[in-house]
């Protein structure tokens, strides 16, 4: 490159001034014209250090200026506030207000029917005329200002009033944003800027889609609760339980059969079956030996819906309960949910949530376990409850009731596809059932043991739901309404994300590595049309989902899983009778830290073409034409937000060791120590396991490891004894190990930890609300130490020395940097 290429570059764009005036006179102690390597390393040092601390005397600022503004300022309030009428003024207060919106929000538009459907064709009437009207630059930066203040104003506000009002502003922000996109941004003179750009649009307009339905299906979630039971307890149904297995350790079925038969519900009317598919005779001596009934079949045919159709016809109960073999109900969980069958006798289906006790993949490989909301509780949390609104509630396959009449007439549980639960729920609803939802976590279980495991079960739900698409569309059709058709099509469109986020995620390549305009207009434009876009959309679900779903997470969730289910789910679009039924492993160790090289590959390529972009973007930067100096920034920042993504993808692949048998459980409740001298100490658990407990007992100067002692527990009115021995003694807190427990004391254990009716209930009190910008920056931190492990796991041998030589280099930078004076006495 010449000197004259240079000059022009951007290392030489600044005022010529400005290093005579603003930089040489904080260093009036170097020589700039004889600068040594050493001299520059100390004034890099110097200037961080300065900016970071402000140690140096900074330059004088104009505060005259600054103050003049800011009374002036003052001038003019005080002039509009006397202009307004006192009464006005009175209104117009914060507080009056937020009161004023409060009681708005309380009264339901639709009670008066004709003046709820006024309201929303004006609202609609407006959107238009909000979305295509055109504006010049100036007029858009003010309209985007103006959005912004109100979103900024209102979304502290409580009330599902301020709620509606984001999705207003959003959807005016989406709406222009798109429309401008259409008519604007397409350079129909090149095919391949024209081909690349429709192909981005295409994603948008996808993610356009599952935004509003999205905002649909949450914006008022009905938060059902329980309904009492009559007190004649022979108006209580009977009720069959199915734990369907089939590979599944013992070990982690034997605890949801000894919760399903501690359920508090009359034992004449409750029956347990154990479903075992795998045929195993340990199985078989289990259940006669803790009162369920065992049933197998001659063939594994349809996988789980088979073995539930084959108990179907074989039981007699009005109702049926189904449990995955790892989900553990809790002895209230039929009290919680029966009422609301004895109140709707059109009810068919009532689902709760899927809680899990042990963290999933994302969970423990990124630590963030019981600090972020997990992948599945945007869906549990919220997305049901929304559902629950439309009559449109999913069966989920396990912690649900159904009757058993509305089963029998469909046919028994769905076999066509490979979700049977989601595909059963469709069939009653187009009949004319009602669905319930319950956000109660009335269960839990397991989580997949792996980030290998976690992506073979989504692949199968994705295939599935593209299976219903194609052979029992809901869209088509009768039997449903306009409601549960967008419901049941927006969970569907979900699982069709896996393309669009590919094309997101190399999107800005189009640009950097072959200088194609997929959004054909200037930088400046471009971001006074999708900053709105995505600000408003960030708020307004920030506002959703804040107890469910971080901001940001979700571009990691999809991101790990997009290559993944891209595959499946065109290949369904294509022949949705290809894919069978898998099972998900549960219960399994990782006995070592390991990066998973196999499940990654997709990340590692998409992570080499964006690095290769960003190379070739730094590039254009320098030696590249003025006027596309904007164009290239940006689409440099959009290509370090994916890599920073795919960094954190990466760091999910990096399977945590994880050597436990039985998962902890934090949860406090009371308890006793009975020692070997037949004193009683109290105490109180602090978490627990099937095999051992955490317990803080004051009094622990009696208590040393290796003593044998018995920790009594309370289920109700009664108390249990369990045989332990303390392995370890911490301050007050001691380790416990239980000894080897009979079946029975098995079975009284769970019914004094898991079993409990208020197990779960708290489960999530304590974790803050959303706040975006501390989620985009741990995301962001999550994506750095992906890489972080990436690089430790390719090269184990250099990783070390290049840490320590690193750590080196950094001592011997802060030798020059300036020290501050030692006080005097």
């Amino acid at each position: 490159m010449s000197k004259g290429n240079i000059r022009q570059s951007l290392l030489f764009r600044t005022h010529p001034g400005f290093f005579r005036e603003r930089i040489a006179p904080l260093f009036p102690q170097v020589d700039f014209r004889n600068l040594k390597p050493t001299d520059l390393i100390r004034i890099l040092i110097q200037s961080l250090w300065l900016a970071v601390f402000r140690t140096h005397p900074q330059p004088p600022r104009p505060r005259v200026h600054i103050r003049l503004w800011r009374r002036r300022m003052k001038q003019w309030g005080r002039r509009l506030s006397r202009a307004i009428p006192a009464s006005w003024r009175r209104r117009m207060t914060p507080i009056v207000i937020r009161k004023q919106m409060e009681e708005i929000a309380r009264h339901d538009v639709w009670a008066n029917r004709p003046m709820g459907l006024v309201t929303y064709l004006l609202t609609v009437a407006i959107l238009l005329i909000a979305i295509i009207t055109p504006f010049s630059l100036l007029s858009q930066l003010i309209f985007m200002l103006l959005l912004w203040f109100i979103a900024l104003s209102v979304r502290r506000i409580p009330g599902n009033l301020a709620t509606m009002i984001l999705i207003v502003l959003s959807a005016i922000a989406s709406g222009r944003y798109l429309w401008w996109r259409i008519n604007y941004t397409l350079n129909w003179d090149d095919m391949l800027d024209l081909t690349l750009g429709f192909l981005l649009l295409g994603a948008e307009l996808f993610a356009w889609l599952v935004l509003m339905l999205g905002y649909f299906q949450s914006a008022r979630p009905l938060q059902r609760q329980p309904v009492k039971l009559p007190d004649d307890l022979s108006q209580w149904p009977s009720v069959d339980i199915f734990i369907p297995t089939y590979n599944e350790p013992l070990d982690v079925v034997r605890p949801t059969v000894h919760a399903a038969l501690a359920m508090d519900w009359p034992s004449e009317k409750l029956n347990v079956y154990v479903l075992d598919d795998g045929k195993r005779p340990e199985f078989r001596e289990f259940a006669e030996q803790a009162g369920a009934r065992y049933m197998i079949r001659p063939d594994n045919s349809h996988a789980k819906a088979g073995n539930l159709n084959h108990a179907l016809a074989r039981t007699e109960g009005e109702f049926v309960a189904i449990f995955d073999c790892d989900h553990i109900p809790t002895r209230s969980f039929l009290q919680v949910n029966m009422g609301w069958f004895l109140v709707d006798p059109k009810l068919a289906l009532m689902q709760t949530p899927h809680h899990f006790f042990s963290p999933d993949p994302f969970e423990r490989n990124l630590g963030n376990f019981g600090v972020v909301p997990n992948e599945n509780e945007l869906f549990y949390g919220l997305v049901q409850d929304g559902n629950d609104l439309w009559n449109a509630t999913f069966f989920c396959g396990s912690c649900a009731v159904l009757r058993r009449k509305p089963l029998e007439e469909i046919g028994g549980i769905a076999v066509e596809t490979v979700t049977e639960d989601a595909h059963t729920a469709l069939r009653m609803h187009r009949l004319g059932y009602n669905s319930a939802y319950l956000k109660i976590p009335q269960a839990a279980g397991l989580a997949t043991e792996s980030f290998s495991a976690h992506v073979g079960q989504r692949i199968r739900w994705a295939r599935g739901m593209i299976q219903i698409f194609r052979l029992d569309n809901p869209l088509l059709g009768k039997g449903l309404s306009l409601p549960q058709r967008l419901c049941y099509g927006n969970a569907m469109l979900h699982f069709l994300s896996g393309v669009p986020r590919l094309i997101f995620l190399s999107a800005p390549l189009a640009f950097l590595l072959l200088h194609s305009y997929i959004i054909y207009a200037p930088a400046l434009l471009i971001l006074m049309y999708v900053a709105p876009h995505i600000i408003h959309a960030s708020i307004t679900n920030s506002r959703i989902q804040g107890k469910y779903r971080y901001s940001f997470w979700a571009e990691i969730y999809e991101t790990a899983l997009a290559w993944y289910i891209a595959r499946p789910t065109t290949t369904a679009l294509i022949n949705p009778h290809k894919g069978s039924f898998n099972v998900t492993a549960k219960g399994g160790l990782v006995p070592e830290e390991h990066f998973d090289w196999s499940i990654s590959k997709p990340f590692l390529v998409l992570v080499v073409l964006n690095l290769l972009g960003l190379v070739v973007g730094l590039w254009r930067l320098v030696d590249g034409p003025d006027h596309e100096v904007n164009t290239v920034l940006i689409n440099l920042g959009w290509g370090s937000y994916n890599l920073m993504i795919l960094g954190a993808a990466l760091a999910v692949a990096v399977e945590a060791r994880q050597v436990r048998h039985a998962h902890r459980v934090e949860f406090s409740m009371p308890a006793a120590l009975l020692l070997p001298d037949e004193r009683y100490l109290k105490a109180e658990v602090r978490d627990f396991s099937l095999g051992g407990m955490n317990i803080h007992c004051d009094e622990r100067s009696d208590c040393y490891v290796g003593m044998p002692l018995k920790i009594l527990l309370r289920a109700g009115i009664r108390s249990f004894a369990f045989p332990a021995t303390v392995v370890r003694s911490r301050g007050g807190l001691l380790g416990v190990k239980f000894q080897e427990l009979t079946a029975q004391q098995e079975a009284e254990l769970v019914q004094c930890t898991f079993s409990r009716a208020d197990i779960w209930t708290g489960w999530a009190a304590k974790r803050p609300l959303d706040r975006p910008l501390t989620s985009l920056k741990e995301v962001l931190a999550k994506g750095l130490s992906g890489y972080h492990r990436l690089f430790h796991f390719a090269f184990p041998r250099h990783a070390q020395p290049l840490i320590g030589q690193a750590r080196g280099f950094l001592g011997y930078l802060a030798t020059y940097l300036p020290r501050q004076p030692v006080p005097g006495p």
